[in-house]
């Protein structure tokens, strides 16, 4: 079985409202990417990326390009051992992770068709019924915030990320931490996430005026080294996110005794492949993961979602159902949330199959 065609879309997704973070960052109307690689058997497989401006080093108009340039190694490619030939484009070009992502995503759902099984049964084999989720909330005014916590927690919702650093005003998102667990109660996770968007003062500062109640911090600061600060400073448990992209920061993360909890994300890794070996190190060191990606709508969620159910027991923090949040939904028969809690696709690969009535017209096409 070879890949014998590249068929790539582009699709606006818009969230149900918009996300504001730190240092300006926002998330309204954001551009994905849908890949479909078609093989000489006829089987399809399919993949997703998302990058959200100001977060990866990447950027959504970059990927046809890279995919350009990788079709003359992708077209041919079997999907068998999905490892060496993401290995090969790794030889071949150099970095870009969120445009091998798509790839590898697609090889997988080829790998799952091709042998009849589910990716989580190729991951690791599936080791629980269903995953927690975490609801996100826009770092806006704080009772706003606390009521948004309040409605998720009224789905079942047990896990709550509350963005921070909108306006850089540390008694502000001291606030918002107090009153998002004030509104869900003891018992629920509760974390504030700067994107890296804070300065140690300002992250330490509110750390120490929420320490006294059960919070986490997730990635106050650019670097690995300033959010270990703060992590010692505050006394507090912390998540980290954009810094752990690979092995060696992952390894890092964990000398510098921040790596409490960490984002495991497809589009920062390189795909479902490189995910494998950072989750490996990730329960090797006894820190707890989030599995997802950046953004995106149901095909990403979907593999987010097969390697949370394949996570060893003990080292899953939760996962996210990123197309909950966009419009259009790219593919209907993608799972969703159900009293705070969510379950992967049944059937082959990924499991779900994309409305191409939504996709439109291809951006790409090479074969």
């Amino acid at each position: 079985m070879k890949v014998t065609k590249l068929t790539l879309w582009s699709v606006d997704l818009t969230s149900h409202e918009t996300y504001y973070m730190a240092e300006g960052k926002t998330c309204a109307t954001v551009e994905s990417h849908v890949l479909c690689l078609e093989t000489d058997t006829g089987l399809q497989g399919w993949g997703e990326v998302c990058p959200i401006p100001h977060y990866l080093p990447a950027f959504a108009k970059g990927i046809p390009a890279a995919l350009t340039e990788m079709a003359p190694e992708i077209l041919g490619m079997s999907p068998f051992g999905v490892d060496a030939p993401m290995r090969k484009l790794d030889g071949f070009l150099i970095g870009h992770e969120a445009a091998k992502s798509i790839v590898d995503m697609a090889l997988w759902d080829l790998f799952g068709k091709a042998v009849d099984q589910p990716l989580y049964a190729l991951l690791g084999g599936r080791t629980r019924r269903d995953m927690p989720v975490y609801h996100s909330i826009t770092c806006i005014d704080p009772d706003e915030m606390a009521r948004i916590a309040k409605d998720a927690y009224a789905t079942g919702i047990r896990q709550f990320q509350a963005k921070l650093g909108a306006d850089a005003d540390w008694e502000a998102d001291a606030e918002r931490l107090i009153k998002v667990r004030e509104a869900v109660g003891p018992g629920p996770l509760v974390y504030g996430d700067w994107n890296c968007g804070a300065t140690k003062l300002q992250a330490t500062r509110t750390g120490r005026a929420v320490r006294h109640l059960d919070i986490m911090l997730e990635q106050p600061c650019k670097t690995l080294e300033e959010c270990a600060t703060v992590r010692q400073a505050t006394g507090l448990p912390m998540k980290i996110d954009e810094c752990a992209h690979d092995l060696p920061t992952l390894l890092r993360a964990s000398e510098l005794g921040c790596l409490d909890a960490v984002a495991l994300k497809l589009s920062k890794f390189g795909g479902l492949s490189a995910m494998r070996r950072a989750r490996d190190l990730t329960v090797h060191l006894g820190a707890e993961i989030c599995a997802e990606c950046t953004w995106g709508s149901d095909i990403v969620t979907a593999a987010s979602l097969h390697f949370a159910a394949s996570t060893p027991q003990g080292a899953l923090l939760n996962t996210c159902d990123l197309s909950a949040y966009v419009a259009p939904r790219i593919a209907p028969d993608c799972p969703t949330r159900k009293d705070g809690r969510i379950a992967p696709p049944e059937g082959p690969g990924l499991g779900v199959t994309p409305d191409l009535s939504t996709l439109g017209t291809p951006v790409l096409t090479l074969s």
